[in-house]
């Protein structure tokens, strides 16, 4: 039976990590977006939005948000899927454009989230 449910979908029949040279993930970001994937971009947009309304002021969820979203975009973008790397691409500004504004964090948390993404 060769139907859509029954295919190998990217990161939703095994689990989807991070793999990044001495990090240790610290959320289910990856997975997340792998389920959000199945149901289309609006499912992507939503799932985005709320986890960075309820994680954006948590420096350590907001670098492993901003990871997530650019290795989407890349991963994404070297599959042809333009949308899904765009889309992914708008998440990782806005991450990245919510930690470079000024009082949002302390020097410490800007350290941690600039040592952490670069």
């Amino acid at each position: 039976m060769n139907t859509a449910a029954s295919k190998k979908v990217y990161g939703i029949n095994a689990s989807r990590h991070l793999n990044l040279d001495g990090y240790t993930e610290q959320t289910t970001f990856m997975n997340d977006f792998a389920i959000a994937e199945r149901f289309g971009l609006e499912a992507v947009a939503d799932t985005f939005k709320r986890a960075f309304d309820e994680w954006k002021d948590d420096i350590k969820y907001l670098a492993e948000l901003c990871l997530v979203t650019n290795t989407l975009c890349w991963h994404f973008y070297s599959k042809g899927n333009m949308k899904l790397s765009e889309l992914y691409a708008g998440f990782y500004h806005q991450c990245m454009d919510y930690a470079y504004t000024d009082g949002n964090f302390n020097e410490e948390d800007t350290r941690y989230f600039f040592r952490t993404t670069d």
